[in-house]
């Protein structure tokens, strides 16, 4: 009986020191930006990267909090364009997915193809832009940071078939107590479409926090521009004054730390979303488990 127990024991303590390992070879890239944000840029360039930062320097987090306010707008405008959109992109792509799983809607196959047809062909990034500022006349508007990037058709096949697998009898049931499409879609769908519902708009949020080139396009007036396009202005300058100091052979008394500052500018990105997923992971992994049971 012991010499079982010690056979059972002994591949657990294996795949328990399997997973540590795996976990500890996951966060040892982070440890290893957040070390480089604080290094001094010479010992970077001299010696490379490293796991602990060996000259401690707060430089490069310096450079970037040369001008805070333009930061805290940015950091406004990113959360404000995200969450609009999220909200709204999940509205849009369920509502659009619920009608194509309904088999009795008589343009289902051909709004099937429309969708999946986009997925395949777009027209290109200068009617995009036409589009866009000509047609819609949404240039220097903060909607070009939202609209274009609200409904994906990939999203909308993902959510689409999840709501196929929904017990067909739940529907008609309510079609018998009287209830239209509106209420079968919010009292039936949507509560037993948390897993799917919560995954898309992870995908959301992820595709709007980490936009840039919408902002690129179509916005010119800096008081409107998202987080990730700001410090990649400032990332950009950094290296042509670096750039331009190196071949003009000019002699600066502090180096531009534009190696610590990118890894800065990762910290500063990553650090809200990360902290913004660990918040809510245990009301998103019970949605998943919830949301999966049937019956």
């Amino acid at each position: 009986m012991n010499s079982k127990r010690m056979h059972a024991y002994i591949p657990r303590t294996m795949i328990s020191a399997l997973l540590i390992l795996l976990a500890i070879c996951c966060i040892m890239p982070f440890v290893i930006i957040i070390s480089s944000s604080v290094t001094d840029e010479m010992t970077i360039i001299k010696e490379g990267f490293q796991l602990f930062p060996r000259n401690f320097s707060w430089t490069a987090y310096q450079f970037l909090f040369q001008h805070p306010e333009d930061l805290l707008r940015a950091y406004g405008v990113t959360i404000a364009v995200t969450v609009t959109g999220t909200v709204g992109g999940l509205l849009i792509t369920s509502l659009l997915a619920y009608t194509l799983s309904r088999k009795e809607f008589i343009f289902r196959n051909p709004l099937n193809f429309y969708v999946f047809f986009t997925m395949l062909f777009n027209g290109g990034l200068v009617p995009y832009y036409i589009l866009v500022a000509n047609v819609y006349d949404l240039k220097g508007s903060l909607l070009a940071l939202i609209l274009p990037l609200m409904v994906n058709a990939w999203n909308v096949l993902i959510m689409r078939t999840f709501f196929v697998q929904v017990p067909e009898a739940l529907v008609e049931a309510a079609r018998i107590e009287g209830s239209g499409e509106y209420r079968i879609f919010f009292s039936i769908m949507v509560p037993l479409s948390t897993p799917v519902f919560a995954t898309i708009g992870l995908f959301l949020v992820m595709s709007y926090w980490n936009d840039w080139f919408q902002a690129l396009l179509f916005i010119d007036d800096r008081a409107k521009l998202p987080l990730q396009y700001l410090l990649y202005n400032i990332l950009r300058n950094a290296i042509e004054v670096a750039s331009l100091s190196r071949v003009g052979g000019q002699t600066i008394n502090t180096i531009m730390p534009t190696e610590s500052l990118k890894m800065a500018t990762v910290v500063i990105t990553v650090a809200p979303m990360t902290i913004v997923f660990l918040s809510i992971q245990r009301y998103f992994v019970r949605g998943i488990t919830v949301g999966s049971v049937k019956g």
